[in-house]
């Protein structure tokens, strides 16, 4: 079984990283020819920056939009930021003094987590607008979130496992030296939900992560007045 799950993975990382580089590629070759930030938009390239930051770290637009689904939705990418750098401690040694730090904050980090990811499930069933909207992936693929953040609670709170065994079992995947995996029910179930998750992102709605920052109507600067706007397939077109 652990050689299985080796081999999951190694697949699992392949597909993720392969499959992330060709959307952002994808993304970066898009033309984008028509000059439309949503307004009030920054006027300088600095603006631009500051506008991602607060819209990738506090969710600005939507906080402005839903508080509702804001809250949820901020709890949820919080907490799940927090976990995930709490998850690098099983991945180097020695741990960074940093990842130390947060390491009592990580455990309950996974409770805002699966309760964003709760109220957002509840929202698409008893919001009707977004319930109308909603595709059998939606819910899916919370359910998926929901199941990955319940199953590592299991793991901290109730079924224990031996954290040894699978810093070791992921050290000796990264430097192709083999390592033992833990046979528990709930690290079992866990992991294989993260792999699941690894091999179906860059094929799904969360290909956000990424496409957030190709928006034109969050990186383009409002200058419309001042310089025209031309994609770089009209610019040949010009020049021609």
């Amino acid at each position: 079984m652990s050689t299985v799950y080796a081999l999951l993975f190694i697949v699992a990382t392949i597909v993720l990283v392969l499959g992330l580089a060709r959307k952002i590629v994808q993304y970066a070759k898009t033309p984008a020819p028509l000059k439309i930030p949503t307004t009030p938009a920054p006027v300088t390239q600095t603006g631009v920056v500051m506008r991602m930051f607060r819209e990738v770290v506090f969710f600005e637009s939507l906080f402005k939009s839903t508080k509702w689904t804001w809250i949820f939705s901020w709890m949820f990418h919080m907490g799940l930021f927090v976990v995930l750098a709490r998850h690098v401690r099983y991945f180097v040694d020695p741990v960074p003094l940093p990842i130390a730090l947060i390491q009592p904050f990580g455990i309950y980090a996974g409770f805002a987590m699966v309760a964003g990811l709760g109220g957002l499930f509840l929202r698409r069933i008893f919001v009707d607008r977004v319930r109308y909207i909603s595709a059998p992936s939606d819910y899916l693929m919370l359910l998926l979130l929901i199941f990955i953040g319940f199953s590592g609670l299991m793991m901290t709170f109730l079924i224990h496992t031996d954290v040894v065994m699978v810093k070791q079992f992921f050290g000796g995947l990264f430097t192709l030296s083999g390592g033992e995996l833990p046979m528990d029910f709930a690290l079992i179930m866990h992991l294989t939900l993260v792999a699941v998750l690894m091999i179906i992102l860059p094929f799904s709605k969360l290909l956000h992560i990424p496409g957030i920052f190709f928006s034109p109507s969050r990186n383009q600067v409002d200058n419309s007045r001042e310089k025209r706007h031309l994609a770089s397939w009209a610019k040949k077109l010009e020049e021609s």
